[in-house]
Order: structure tokens, then sequence, then C-alpha cells
């Protein structure tokens, strides 16, 4: 496959993703998402893992749908994704595009 095989998904209140480098301490919620190997109804390719399911376009970053245990999150929250290389997260730097999937 020619995109990252896992992301770490970090949830956090709208106002923290303002900084564009949320502290991973104020994420409401974390979670490692490995690719599934299936396209979501998104069409982008669809990652899942400890209870997050995620359709993320590779070429941009961008959380394209989104579904925490089952549901749709709750407007003021928004999706911030770090790649997972070798083992450890790399967060996506200032101003990287589709780094936030705002709601509502």
């Amino acid at each position: 496959m020619s995109h990252p095989q896992s992301y770490e998904i970090l949830l956090v209140p709208e106002h923290e993703a303002d900084t564009r480098t949320p502290d991973p301490d104020t994420a409401l919620r974390s979670a490692v998402v490995e690719a599934t190997g299936d396209m979501g109804e998104s069409g982008y390719p669809r990652y899942t893992g400890e209870g997050v399911e995620a359709d993320i376009d590779p070429a941009t970053h961008t959380v394209e749908a989104l579904l925490v245990d089952g549901t749709e999150i709750d407007y003021g929250l928004t999706v911030r994704i770090a790649e997972h290389i070798g083992g450890r997260s790399e967060e996506e730097g200032p101003g990287a595009p589709g780094t936030d999937a705002r709601t509502g």
C-alpha cells in the first residue's frame, strides 16, 4: 500500500486545535488506528482501532469520516492525526494541510 499503515487519532476540544500544535495531554481521547485494506464509504482508505473508525485521505492526511464507539463526534470537537512511523507517532507540524477535521 502506498498510504501510511497507521495513525494516532487525537480528539481535542475545538479551541485547543486553534493553536495548530495541540498537546496530546489535552486530548479527550486518543487511539492508534491501523489500515484495514478496505475503502470507506467516503472513498478513502479505512483505518480502525481502539473503538475508532476513520476514513483518511492519504494525500492530505485529512480525516474524511470518523466514528468513535460507533457514533459521530459531538460539535465543538476537532480531530487531529499523527502518522505512526516505526512504532512512534510523528505529529503533523504547524501549517500541515488537512490535519484538522472540525465538526459543526
